[in-house]
């Protein structure tokens, strides 16, 4: 009995010995848990870059489509979101449909949706602005060929929180150009919207209400990755600091 305790406590001696000899060793399970955590926030950091980097470029196509002729549509063309471009056909004011909800002063209005057919492509549904769904003036409803100049808006799909649509009532809250094109009878639809954009001369109470410019998506990602890149850093500074003074404690 006596011989297995003196074998135990030599191995106990043996082991803080080690441990002395090499102080890393009570590192290595503090390092397993912190690399895993840090490389998630160069991770997350380098992401929001890349975004960043993808939104300037974004914010800088919009910018120079605005101060450029825009050019026409093609039939067969599927234009990046926010291009600006020029579609020529005819109204069909007889399909007339209203997207979403949105209030304007006290007033509650719609978007207003109107196909545009075009000879040798499909339907394009143009957005050509707001108006109250209870109208004290009349929507203006061009005939014949008409030249619109708008942004392109790429489809999108409901989800699973979205409002339902009303299809007898041509009322849509999600943009799904072929939920929306079936709806209204038409034999082909683009997969995008073209979004007017209000003429210089249009008058300020005109209806549709149309867009005055392009939108600009928020950029905030180089603020998002100073964030994560802040939190790496601090969570080398913290564990370097417990580092030191883990290994300058003695051994047990």
């Amino acid at each position: 009995m006596q011989d297995h305790r003196d074998e135990a406590a030599w191995g106990d001696d043996v082991g803080a010995r080690a441990l002395t000899a090499m102080p890393w060793r009570r590192l290595i399970l503090p390092t397993l848990v912190m690399l895993p955590v840090l490389a998630v926030l160069l991770g997350l950091g380098t992401w929001q870059m890349q975004r960043l980097h993808w939104k300037t470029a974004l914010l800088a196509a919009i910018d120079a489509a605005e101060s450029a002729p825009p050019p026409a549509l093609a039939p067969d063309a599927t234009p990046a979101r926010y291009a600006r471009v020029v579609a020529t056909g005819r109204f069909d004011h007889a399909k007339e449909a209203l997207l979403g909800l949105e209030v304007r002063g006290t007033t509650l209005g719609a978007h207003l949706l109107t196909p545009l057919l075009r000879d040798g492509a499909p339907a394009l549904l143009v957005d050509r602005g707001w108006v109250p769904l209870e109208r004290a003036q009349p929507v203006a409803h061009p005939e014949g060929e008409v030249s619109v100049t708008g942004y392109i808006r790429p489809g999108e799909t409901a989800s699973a929180v979205a409002a339902r649509d009303d299809i007898a009532g041509r009322r849509f809250y999600t943009f799904d150009p072929a939920v929306i094109g079936q709806a209204l009878g038409l034999p082909a639809t683009a997969p995008f919207a073209l979004v007017a954009l209000a003429a210089p001369d249009a008058a300020p109470n005109a209806l549709p209400a149309a867009a005055r410019v392009i939108p600009r998506p928020n950029n905030p990602h180089l603020g998002y990755a100073i964030t994560w890149y802040g939190l790496a850093a601090a969570l080398l500074g913290v564990f370097a600091a417990f580092a030191w003074r883990r290994l300058k404690e003695p051994a047990a």
